[in-house]
């Protein structure tokens, strides 16, 4: 597995309004806002074949996640995990959230259904 470059985040940074959120998630795909107030965070289910292909993806965002210093949580399922990325430090969603879903985004190829390929 390649190591991914860290992230630089000086200091807290902030979290960002609402505006802003809806600006970054257009650019992203199938990723949506997930909860409300304190808990709102972006998230984004991925569908696989397997049990086993579900672990892999969701060691590789693990492993992903510690390069980057911030750490999403995740649900997984028999053939699906759910990844969802919110700033606790800032008590938001940030830049690094949207930074990381589309590190998450690069480790598969969705078909057109949104299930994982590879």
């Amino acid at each position: 597995m390649n190591a991914v470059a860290p992230t630089p985040h000086p200091g807290k940074g902030q979290a960002l309004s609402g505006p802003q959120v809806v600006a970054q998630l257009a650019g992203l795909d199938r990723w949506k806002l997930w909860g409300d107030g304190d808990t709102l965070a972006i998230e984004k289910t991925f569908r696989f074949d397997s049990y086993l292909q579900t672990l892999a993806f969701a060691n590789a965002v693990a492993y992903m996640a510690e390069q980057q210093d911030h750490h999403p949580d995740m649900l997984l399922a028999y053939r699906s995990c759910s990844v969802r990325w919110r700033s606790h430090d800032v008590a938001g969603i940030s830049h690094r959230d949207f930074r990381c879903a589309a590190l998450v985004d690069a480790l598969i190829t969705p078909d057109k259904e949104g299930n994982a390929l590879g």
